[in-house]
């Protein structure tokens, strides 16, 4: 039976996450109504993550086993035309070896957070990006979260109710830059904690609004106490870029 790789892009707003929930939508919930629609089986479609409600993806990956055999171009247009129109799209297909799991078989998840600094109100924006109107110091940010770089118990910034059987982890890569209004943050590692993402956003927020410092970070970090965390930033902003295999 023949196993596809799904690379896809969605727009998280209208979806309750990723993952399938009773009477709700789902991005997982859409891309299987629209395999089923193409072959007639119901199919789990596998996901390289679960992204929350309301975040966004640029590459998310899946796979799924289909047992009619599809021209992976083909079988990216139809999916695509099921999916109509809901906002998200297959932007490729590939045939891989039954060995490749989507989420096992991922080496390293890249992430990206957009602040729009601005004291104007969103126009074009709305729904992708968070806004936050005092202006933000990126280059103390940037500073700051060097310290979260590497290896770290990161039971500060994991949800409570995250499932992930060990709060270690070791973050690759936290980057903050300025481009005119706006500020990016780039962040990568194999696997993150639930919700660790805008929660190191937050706190970073908060270290470029003045209210921390880079020390008042790494002690928040040390605290390993989920009440240390500052605020968590909405979800709208982050989007899942690469997954990388």
């Amino acid at each position: 039976m023949p196993r596809y790789k799904l690379t896809i892009e969605y727009d998280g707003t209208p979806f309750s996450g990723w993952q399938l929930q009773d009477n709700l939508p789902t991005v997982q919930g859409a891309l299987e109504a629209a395999v089923k629609a193409t072959c007639g089986d119901d199919v789990r479609v596998h996901g390289s993550g679960r992204t929350d409600a309301g975040v966004h993806a640029l590459g998310q990956v899946a796979h799924c086993d289909i047992a009619k055999p599809f021209r992976p171009d083909r079988l990216r247009d139809a999916l695509n035309a099921h999916l109509r129109p809901d906002p998200v799209a297959v932007l490729a297909a590939e045939i891989v070896p039954e060995t490749f799991e989507a989420r096992f078989s991922a080496v390293k998840r890249h992430y990206l957070y957009r602040i729009a600094n601005t004291r104007a109100n969103l126009a074009l924006d709305v729904g992708r990006v968070w806004r936050v109107p005092r202006r933000l110091d990126a280059d103390a940010m940037h500073a700051a979260a060097q310290r979260l770089v590497g290896k770290h118990d990161f039971t500060t910034f994991r949800d409570t109710e995250c499932q992930a059987k060990s709060p270690d982890k070791t973050l690759d890569q936290l980057d903050v830059v300025r481009q005119g209004d706006a500020v990016r943050i780039m962040t990568s590692a194999r696997s993150f904690l639930h919700s660790q993402v805008r929660s190191m956003v937050g706190s970073l927020v908060w270290v470029g609004e003045g209210r921390w410092s880079a020390d008042d970070l790494a002690a928040a970090l040390a605290a390993r106490d989920r009440a240390a965390c500052g605020v968590v930033a909405p979800p709208e902003g982050l989007y899942l870029v690469r997954v990388q295999y």
